[in-house]
């Protein structure tokens, strides 16, 4: 115990942090990872599940299985029924996922934060000035899901797809230590943009899930049963896909980070505070009806 305490310390460091998840062939590890994490041999499942669990905090006790095939399919787990409440009301823009906030606040002058003091363009995170003056004054929250996190996304709102952006790019951590070290990181990491529109108020908001180090994948069944978004290179599509609030609409592969861009009707709850552990289905935006 003493020892994997002292372990976790060391690698809690923030220069060890950096050196390890950064200051690697970030591309080949995280490829190499992709094809590790689905071996099904038991010896490498059993060791390299517990590992995981060892070193990133793994609360398994709301998964709908017991036992994974790999370390993969713990990765992508599914919740058991009734272990999230998706806040029912219709003023309530709920959280498309489990995560730690992390920086939120106004959109202003077209950038929003990374980090206190790190700011981003907007236009350089969706790919599109046009689209990002939309929001000027409007909202923006950052979601970061740890490596040990339940990594499906749901539907904020009852809702439509009405675009789908994919842009290609690196593999950054995205954890607060890189954050601070990487100017615009979300704007250099894998992303895919997806406009959504409100089906009860027509509030158009985009949610950009963004790829880190590791696995580094995204993906969206109901888009590409078979393929992760990056498989068609980078491209904007119109689409008008339904969700109903609380439905998946998909899932990373490993920890990684959810932004959502919101106009300015729709305000911040008053308790969210960066730092805080919020689950999928909490209120996280409401709607200002005035």
């Amino acid at each position: 115990m003493a020892l994997g305490t002292s372990l976790r310390t060391l690698l809690s460091q923030e220069d060890v942090n950096f050196l390890l998840s950064n200051r690697i062939p970030r591309h080949a590890l995280t490829r190499f990872m992709g094809w590790f994490s689905k071996v099904e041999f038991a010896p490498v499942r059993a060791a390299s599940i517990a590992a995981w669990k060892f070193f990133c905090d793994v609360d398994m006790s709301d998964a709908k299985e017991a036992r994974f095939r790999s370390l993969h399919a713990a990765f992508i787990r599914e919740l058991r029924e009734g272990a999230r409440r998706v806040d029912p009301d219709p003023r309530v823009i709920a959280s498309p996922s489990d995560a730690i906030v992390g920086a939120f606040g106004r959109v202003e002058n077209g950038t929003a934060l990374q980090i206190k003091g790190a700011p981003y363009p907007l236009a350089d995170l969706f790919g599109s000035g046009e689209e990002a003056e939309a929001y000027e004054g409007g909202w923006y929250v950052t979601l970061r899901l740890t490596a040990g996190m339940y990594h499906r996304f749901h539907a904020p709102h009852d809702l439509s797809v009405k675009q789908l952006r994919y842009i290609a790019g690196d593999t950054w951590n995205v954890n607060p230590i890189a954050l601070r070290r990487i100017e615009q990181l979300f704007c250099k990491n894998e992303r895919a943009p997806i406009t959504i529109e409100l089906e009860a108020s027509g509030h158009r908001l985009v949610l950009v899930p963004v790829a880190a180090v590791l696995v580094a994948s995204i993906r969206m069944p109901w888009y590409d049963a078979d393929a992760n978004v990056r498989t068609k290179g980078e491209r904007v599509e119109p689409l008008d896909r339904h969700f109903a609030k609380g439905e998946e609409m998909g899932w990373f592969e490993h920890g990684s980070t959810i932004i959502l861009v919101a106009p300015p009707d729709c305000r911040p709850v008053d308790n969210l505070e960066t730092g805080r552990h919020i689950q999928m289905g909490e209120a996280l935006l409401v709607i200002d009806q005035s």
